[in-house]
């Protein structure tokens, strides 16, 4: 048997332009312009730039929805007076910018070339071959990578040079016509491996006792090499210490991605657009929003002359009624659009200057040690707002300080207690581990255990492991491999 009851429930649901407006926010500022721009193609009533005739913005007013209570609105049902009402709608509402007299906007052209393998088949014209060392020597050309490496074996590639191009030949040969490649700028292009790309570099310089040392080193003792062995080497080579400083020296010279060194390479550039920029101004700090992330958008006049005529006009059709629901629906999106633009705007400025004010210190010296443990919650506490718009903001957004451009979610940091109990910020803890490093003596670099000594004698008790996350995360590492002769 069925019952029936009654249930109350509380839920919170998020509105459409809630939702829109918490997707504007977590954009960075390029990603922030391609959602303007689609928006703009997509809904005619929203037009960018400063409105030359009178403002829109006493010709109408908060519509009804199209469908309220699942009942479909018809035309007739519109009061076209309440969108053509004066007095209503502030400008803000309608109209969104922040642009001064001296913004201007800044691009940086990007330069087009030949790929890199093009570059390389160009030079191939200048040397002889025949037919056959033709086709190897461009299929070769063809498996560099944009390091500059060929990482497939020779036989692989003499598989599908008879599969894919029909051309049956030997491994020797292959082998010959490689080396022919590997004579191709830029030196070490074509290599198989680091260490034939590092001994092609080395042939093609004029020949010193150091290079010829180099050589040797590379092709006889190229793992001790790797793991700095240094004493092995002296020994097994043969060579005073300094001799080896000076071999090592010439290797180090050495570019392990020739094809990085290709200024035509025409790979993605990623550029990055500041947010936010922090100045210095007599003592104190000043906060400005990138003026590409506040436009000027208005409502089109256009859209409300077609209001003003259905509303004149004395013989309404169906399809001048259909026009008047398609206005309704533009005009409430665009209206949307540009509030939710002002809100975008409002919320990332008031949170990074929140930051900026909890930060000061720092900002003012741009010592990292002087950076307080600052996570997501003491910033939403302080403007009054959720932890995850602070997290929407702080994501994939920059800030151009005196300092360099810094990513601001590289401000949150935990906190730790020191020797006398004060909370400091972990960032703090790195920046005085990167220093000590900097200042070891490189003969005999300091472990993670005498580091983690260090640093307790300073009045941080970090233990061991630890010392050796933050090390890794510094991008620094063991102390064998920072050995130095």
């Amino acid at each position: 048997m069925l019952k029936q009851y009654l249930q109350f429930k509380l839920s919170q649901k998020l509105s459409p332009q809630q939702i829109q407006l918490m997707k504007l926010i977590q954009l960075p500022t390029q990603a922030f312009e391609q959602r303007l721009k689609q928006e703009l193609e997509e809904n005619p009533a929203l037009e960018s730039g400063k409105e030359e005739i009178e403002s829109l913005n006493d010709e109408f007013d908060d519509p009804y929805d199209a469908e309220t209570d699942g009942e479909r609105i018809e035309a007739e049902d519109i009061n076209i007076d309440d969108y053509l009402s004066d007095d209503e709608i502030p400008d803000y509402r309608t109209q969104a910018n922040n642009y001064s007299a001296d913004d201007d906007e800044k691009s940086v052209p990007y330069a087009s070339g030949t790929s890199f393998n093009q570059y390389l088949l160009n030079q191939l014209n200048t040397v002889y071959l025949n037919d056959e060392e033709w086709a190897i020597a461009e299929f070769l050309v063809g498996s560099v990578d944009e390091s500059g490496y060929i990482r497939r074996p020779l036989s692989d590639i003499l598989d599908d040079l008879a599969f894919t191009q029909n051309i049956y030949t030997e491994e020797k040969t292959i082998e010959r016509v490689l080396h022919m490649v590997q004579q191709l700028d830029p030196p070490g292009v074509a290599a198989r491996s680091l260490e034939e790309c590092l001994i092609i570099q080395l042939e093609r310089k004029e020949g010193t006792p150091s290079i010829d040392l180099a050589i040797a080193i590379l092709k006889k003792s190229f793992e001790q090499f790797t793991k700095k062995h240094y004493k092995k080497l002296i020994q097994k080579h043969n060579v005073t210490e300094e001799e080896l400083k000076s071999a090592i020296s010439e290797i180090e010279k050495l570019n392990p991605k020739p094809g990085g060194s290709y200024s035509g390479n025409t790979r993605i550039i990623e550029h990055v657009v500041p947010d936010f920029s922090i100045r210095i101004v007599d003592g104190e700090l000043e906060l400005t929003l990138n003026g590409r992330n506040a436009p000027e958008l208005h409502v089109s006049r256009e859209y409300s002359n077609m209001l003003k005529g259905y509303k004149e006009s004395k013989e309404k059709s169906k399809s001048q009624k259909d026009t008047v629901l398609f206005i309704k629906q533009k005009l409430d999106a665009a209206k949307w659009f540009i509030d939710a633009i002002r809100q975008r705007q409002q919320t990332l400025f008031i949170t990074m200057n929140a930051i900026m004010q909890y930060q000061k210190k720092y900002f003012l010296t741009g010592d990292e040690r002087n950076l307080r443990p600052m996570i997501l919650k003491d910033i939403a506490d302080e403007i009054q707002m959720d932890v995850s718009t602070v997290s929407r903001v702080a994501n994939s957004k920059y800030v151009d300080t005196p300092y360099g451009t810094k990513l601001i979610k590289q401000y949150f940091s935990e906190s730790m207690k020191n020797e006398l109990g004060e909370d400091v910020s972990t960032r703090e803890i790195k920046k005085i581990l990167e220093t000590v490093i900097n200042e070891e003596t490189k003969k005999k670099p300091l472990t993670d255990d005498k580091l983690a000594a260090i640093l307790k004698e300073k009045g941080y008790p970090i233990a061991r492991r630890t010392i050796a996350k933050y090390r890794e995360q510094l991008g620094i590492p063991v102390a064998r491999l920072r050995k130095q002769i």
